[in-house]
């Protein structure tokens, strides 16, 4: 694989996160990113007179324009809502222009694949934290067992101070966490690929002294379940909340039926739930199975906070999910990726990821320095997670 030269970024939508991923690009890489959105002006972006980030107006519904822009660009990035992900891959793929999103949306992600059948150039959705780096850190746990069991996944990302009858805050889209409350989920179970319900499967974490609950919810595994499919009695993923938001949902979405008025859903957590830029990431992963013949569980626990990006504070999922698109570019640019085709999450090694130049975001997913979970917090306090990754670590991601 040849290096790829980033002459340029091309990064649709210009709201908090896609406002970091081009702070993150042009931190990176110092070169031009052009920030794209259909109200730019109104958007919390970086600052007008930046010398990288170039503020472009601009609606993917009009195909013209659309099209203009990609040509100027080799590299895409797109942070726009989900629904948008079939509206600018294909212009994408025409182009030749090499394309990342941050989709949990499984349609989008299944029209893409078969976009990339033939293509010129790259097409990788689901480049954020879950799907994304998430994918990676299971398939790099399920490398580590000759007979691998269960692998639970769970993922939240919550404001640290819940203080509403929901117990949550709005720290990302709205759109995207109805989406994946509401739409169906993927899992393994007892070797087969099952589809469950969005909000079942509720349980109840200690994780490093603090109680959670976890549920199911859409479009965390990506195309994982494909994956690990004969390789894995259970699979499952999980959204971590504050005890207690599970119920106030179900109330929500199922009791007042706002399951079937998804407009409206909308406009009351709109209305009513605050967002919150005081937040906190918190991935999780167990995964249990035979190593050398004895039955063993490894888990990795890794909370990330909020931290200052080119002059602005920016939170913890804002952070999280653009290092996870950031790291994948750097790795095309470096020729660690295909040129061309589709390439899922889990087929990007994670030390590969936490190697990039914005990799210490992850830095609570190392290689822990001794037996034991790794628990570490990164961004704004310095982790506790230690040590390079083991010579048998290495061998296992070969």
């Amino acid at each position: 694989m040849s290096h790829t030269p980033l002459r340029s970024v091309l990064v649709l939508g210009a709201g908090k996160v896609g406002s970091t991923i081009a702070d993150m690009v042009a931190e990176a890489h110092q070169i031009p990113v052009t920030l794209a959105d259909q109200h730019p002006a109104i958007q919390p972006a970086t600052q007008p007179d930046d010398a990288l980030v170039q503020h472009l107006q601009l609606d993917v519904r009009h195909p013209a324009a659309l099209s203009a822009a990609l040509a100027q660009h080799p590299v895409v990035i797109n942070a726009l809502p989900y629904f948008l992900a079939q509206t600018v891959a294909p212009q994408a793929a025409r182009l030749g222009v090499h394309y990342f999103d941050l989709t949990e949306d499984v349609a989008a992600t299944q029209a893409i694949r078969q976009l990339a059948v033939g293509a010129r150039s790259l097409l990788m959705p689901q480049c954020g934290l879950a799907p994304g780096v998430i994918g990676m850190l299971g398939m790099q746990l399920a490398g580590r067992f000759d007979e691998l069991f269960d692998l639970n996944l769970r993922v939240g990302a919550l404001t640290r101070h819940a203080t509403n009858r929901l117990r949550y805050n709005f720290t990302w889209s709205i759109d995207g966490v109805i989406n994946e409350y509401c739409q169906p989920c993927e899992a393994i179970v007892q070797g087969q690929r099952v589809t469950t319900q969005p909000l079942e499967g509720l349980e109840q974490l200690l994780l490093d002294g603090d109680t959670y609950e976890a549920f199911n919810t859409s479009g965390g595994l990506g195309t994982l379940c494909e994956t690990l499919q004969g390789r894995v009695r259970n699979l499952s993923y999980k959204t971590l909340r504050y005890p207690g938001h599970r119920d106030a949902m179900d109330f929500l979405l199922h009791d007042l039926r706002l399951v079937e008025q998804r407009d409206l859903l909308r406009q009351v957590l709109d209305h009513a739930v605050p967002h919150s830029r005081d937040d906190v990431v918190i991935v999780h992963a167990s995964a249990t199975g035979l190593r050398h013949g004895r039955l063993e569980q490894q888990t990795r626990l890794a909370r990330v906070l909020g931290a200052p990006l080119r002059g602005r504070q920016r939170t913890a999922i804002e952070l999280s999910t653009a290092a996870g698109v950031v790291g994948v570019l750097e790795l095309l640019q470096r020729g660690e990726l295909p040129r061309a085709g589709f390439v899922s999450q889990e087929q990007v090694p994670l030390q590969a990821l936490l190697a990039t130049r914005v990799g210490h975001h992850y830095a609570g997913l190392r290689e822990a320095a001794g037996p034991g979970p790794d628990v570490a917090q990164v961004g704004g306090t310095a982790g506790r997670a230690a040590g390079r990754p083991s010579t048998e670590a290495l061998a296992a991601l070969a």
